[in-house]
């Protein structure tokens, strides 16, 4: 498991599933190790980026090799166009399970 907590994902592109030990699955590989060392936002600003430099349907062929969500790429993408400024935090104020606590008033 990466030090994120998170284990890398496994690609499930054509290219991976015909040639597990190929050049382009060990890229896809690397790319989720990195991933999975990641923060929720580094992840996003990250498959952001990939998926912009692949142009024209770069979010769904970035998606299928990380497995993240075509709309979590789509915010990357868009962070990265936009940064703000959100006082060093990762989700917006309220994001992000409720604590134990307010869920269970026992």
């Amino acid at each position: 498991m990466a030090p994120g907590g998170r284990p890398p994902f496994v690609c499930r592109c054509l290219d991976c599933q015909q040639s597990p030990q190929g050049g382009l699955a060990q890229d896809h590989q690397a790319i989720n190790r990195v991933l999975a060392s990641l923060n929720e936002k580094g992840r996003r600003l990250f498959a952001g980026l990939l998926a912009s430099q692949r142009g024209h349907g770069g979010v769904v062929e970035v998606a299928t090799i990380t497995g993240l969500s075509r709309t979590t790429i789509r915010r990357g993408m868009l962070e990265l166009r936009n940064p703000a400024d959100n006082g060093g935090r990762v989700r917006r104020p309220g994001g992000g399970r409720k604590r134990l606590e307010k869920k269970s008033p026992a």
